[in-house]
């Protein structure tokens, strides 16, 4: 059960990654693919950094985080920039969001599941953006025998009302993507998304 169940996960989240790594751009909190598994793989905080490839009019995005857990919560912030193709500028991004367990995984049920609310904005050259975006993510935590290396597949379904610049709208999308951990202070996370929400994602994170 538990070998099958990791060998599905394992090859829905190569095959999105796989699928969407020439999209265009859309956004999750701040505009760049980033996506969540549904649990920390800190005990205290982590911060690190995120190299996206939007695809689209932005040659890459790369932002700072920070998270911190609270009780059942982790909230996390986040901020950087997006350089546009040709000479047509940069745009901001700051965002945060928050994440709380509210399915843990047992005999009966063979995965964890986390809620993920945010908010974010994505200003500068062109229309100001906002996003909130609502979302589950659904995984399973791995170990590697004999090692300390863990593996995270996921998924993360997303709604993300938008609004700015007179405009509003509503996007839905799919995340997929895995989070590595490697040692007690290094991690690497890769996502991506398919529906609204298009791109791929790379992060590494060192964590406490």
């Amino acid at each position: 059960m538990r070998r099958s169940l990791m060998g599905v996960v394992a090859g829905v989240v190569v095959a999105g990654l796989t699928a969407v790594s020439a999209a265009p751009a859309a956004a999750q909190e701040t505009g760049t693919p980033v996506f969540k598994a549904p649990y920390r793989t800190f005990d205290q905080y982590e911060f690190g950094a995120s190299f996206t490839d939007p695809g689209g009019a932005t040659n890459f995005s790369l932002e700072g985080f920070y998270t911190y857990g609270y009780r059942q919560f982790d909230l996390s912030v986040r901020g950087g920039f997006e350089d546009l193709k040709g000479d047509t500028g940069t745009r901001y991004l700051l965002g945060g969001d928050l994440r709380t367990r509210f399915l843990s995984y047992s005999d009966r049920i063979p995965v964890d599941a986390s809620l993920t609310l945010g908010f974010g904005a994505n200003v500068g050259t062109g229309r100001d953006v906002y996003y909130v975006p609502i979302g589950v993510s659904v995984g399973r935590r791995f170990n590697l025998e004999n090692s300390q290396t863990t593996f995270v597949p996921y998924l993360q379904p997303v709604l993300v009302p938008t609004f700015g610049g007179g405009e509003s709208d509503v996007d839905l999308a799919l995340g997929v993507g895995v989070d590595l951990r490697f040692s007690r202070s290094l991690g690497l996370r890769v996502s991506g998304g398919l529906g609204d929400i298009e791109g791929v994602g790379v992060s590494i994170a060192f964590v406490h």
